[in-house]
């Protein structure tokens, strides 16, 4: 059965966190930093603000800090956090209007890959003249080890075209190529990009199709189009195929992306 929103927000705070969403900013970490003197600085989809917290700490005190939760639930999760640790970074779920920031930071991880290209014409609409925009996003050459066994767990489940049905969320994550040209078409210059490898690793099918990170955020939107009565029968091919594997533990690689750019 499908989570509530309210249930989701709980599994972004307990779990999906610490087991995909630092990947991410792990290598924003490394490759980002706000631009210094910058008056404000505007975060978007915080979830429940764990790096947000991170980056205040480096900030200059009289800069100041906002994020744009996607859902009150998780907005609610992010105000408690800072209340309790004392931030005053400002959590909220409103539309910012144009030009406003000095630098924007969004996070598309848990976007579908073809939202990219909107993730990153708001993170430049909200963005004063001359502002660093950067997005980070899995890019293409992610879960190619999951499409692999998914492509046979449909084939031999006879369930729609299995290979269009892969061939199509393999093609939809960005190339750096390809986001970069989403980023100078959202009105940014001196555009750049990088992708980083990440290793996420299970015990086995069970364990990889019961977790929350698979279960509730990345399977739903790889089998979004299939009837739900398909959905288990794939769901359990899946895991038992993981389990044929020849291996101790199933490992599959997520290219983690970072683009950015200056807004002209």
């Amino acid at each position: 059965m499908a989570k509530t929103e309210k249930e989701l927000a709980f599994l972004r705070d307990l779990y999906i966190d610490e087991q995909w969403t630092q990947r991410f900013t792990a290598m924003v970490d490394r490759r980002w930093k706000i631009a210094e003197g910058a008056d404000n600085f505007l975060y978007l989809n915080a979830g429940t603000g764990n790096h947000c917290f991170a980056i205040r700490e480096k900030m200059a005190d009289e800069t100041a800090m906002f994020a744009m939760c996607e859902n009150d639930h998780l907005r609610n999760i992010a105000r408690d956090k800072a209340i309790a640790m004392k931030s005053d970074v400002d959590f909220s779920t409103i539309r910012f209007e144009d030009d406003s920031f000095d630098s924007v930071l969004a996070d598309a991880s848990l976007k579908p890959p073809s939202a990219i290209g909107d993730m990153i014409a708001d993170a430049a609409r909200v963005a004063k003249a001359k502002a660093r925009v950067s997005v980070f996003f899995p890019a293409a050459g992610s879960f190619g080890e999951v499409f692999s066994l998914l492509w046979e767990a449909l084939f031999t489940q006879e369930i729609g075209d299995g290979g269009a049905a892969v061939e199509a969320m393999i093609n939809e994550l960005p190339t750096q190529t390809r986001v970069e040209e989403l980023a100078r078409a959202a009105g940014l210059t001196n555009v750049e990009s990088f992708v980083e490898t990440e290793t996420l690793e299970y015990a086995n099918g069970a364990e990889f199709i019961a977790s929350p990170l698979i279960e509730d955020f990345l399977l739903p939107h790889w089998i979004d189009t299939l009837p739900d009565s398909d959905k288990e029968r794939v769901a359990a091919k899946l895991a038992e195929l993981i389990d044929a594997e020849d291996a101790t533990s199933f490992k599959f690689m997520v290219k983690a992306g970072l683009v950015t750019g200056t807004k002209d």
